[in-house]
């Protein structure tokens, strides 16, 4: 079969559920993945045949399309930051708005390259921030928390795959008794996290392929408690910071001025709400006094 045939039919099964340029995006993805094949190769080789073991495997993509499982999820990666990451249903997938918190942390610390930085990720998933943060600044010694053994698995061969060095912690940060895990490492002058954070009456908001293949358990938190993990996380900051530590949080759009109010009144200083580059309260920071 003709690579662009194959390409037709994406189209003609899954546009009216994703849209053309969304389709595309797959297809080539997928190109990518299974045949080491970039778009701009169809235009120059419009004849490019697949084998039958290509098309079964093209077709199983696009039957999984059809039921809303994530592209990312049915290659097994993604790429975050300039980097490639190892994802499967135990993680959530790395999005842009978590793009945009690593830069503001790197752009914040410039100048700081060189510096044995102590800096802890809270929630750390597939391992994207960590990672991201460890491969551009070398000097630092980083830590991973979460409370998940699956994801821990998924985020230790990202680091591996990335070629960094990262300290790897199975602790719940909602239960004081397992930060003893971590408390070996004071001090930090960095602690950054995108914790659990989207309210069950948001629920309404997510598409079906987030709400029935990503993990509830590094999604959703209950509409009476929102800010629990900001809460933890902030007290464990306190604890953990030296001073002038910086705090860092990927937070739910709608409750941006609820979360800035959460670190000023634990005493932190130069607090700033960032919005995204969709316009949405989304990253926050404070400087523990």
């Amino acid at each position: 079969m003709l690579l662009k045939d194959l390409q037709n039919i994406f189209h003609q099964e899954l546009d009216a559920m994703y849209g053309k340029d969304e389709v595309d995006s797959f297809f080539f993805l997928s190109t990518d993945h299974y045949l080491d094949f970039p778009r701009f190769r169809l235009v120059l080789e419009p004849e490019f045949t697949i084998t039958t073991s290509e098309y079964d495997a093209f077709f199983r993509v696009l039957d999984q399309l059809k039921q809303q499982k994530p592209i990312q999820y049915i290659l097994g990666e993604t790429e975050f930051y300039g980097l490639n990451f190892k994802v499967n249903d135990a993680v959530l997938i790395p999005r842009p708005e978590t793009e945009e918190l690593v830069d503001w942390i790197l752009n914040t610390n410039q100048n700081r390259k060189t510096e044995p930085l102590k800096i802890l990720d809270i929630g750390t998933g597939s391992g994207c921030i960590a990672v991201s943060l460890a491969k551009r600044l070398p000097k630092a010694k980083v830590f991973a928390l979460d409370v998940s053994v699956e994801a821990l698995k998924i985020a230790k061969s990202n680091a591996e795959y990335n070629e960094v060095d990262i300290i790897f912690i199975e602790a719940d940060i909602l239960d004081d008794a397992t930060w003893n895990l971590a408390s070996n490492e004071s001090n930090l002058d960095i602690i950054v996290s995108n914790p659990p954070y989207v309210r069950q009456l948001e629920k309404v908001e997510i598409q079906p392929n987030v709400l029935d293949h990503e993990p509830h358990l590094a999604l959703f938190v209950e509409d009476k408690n929102p800010l629990k993990f900001y809460k933890a996380i902030t007290n464990f900051a306190n604890q953990h910071l030296k001073p002038s530590g910086q705090l860092y949080f990927e937070i739910n759009q709608y409750m941006g001025e609820e979360t800035k109010a959460l670190l000023r009144s634990n005493d932190f200083d130069a607090i700033e709400l960032i919005k995204d580059l969709n316009g949405n309260d989304r990253m926050l920071t404070g400087i523990k006094k």
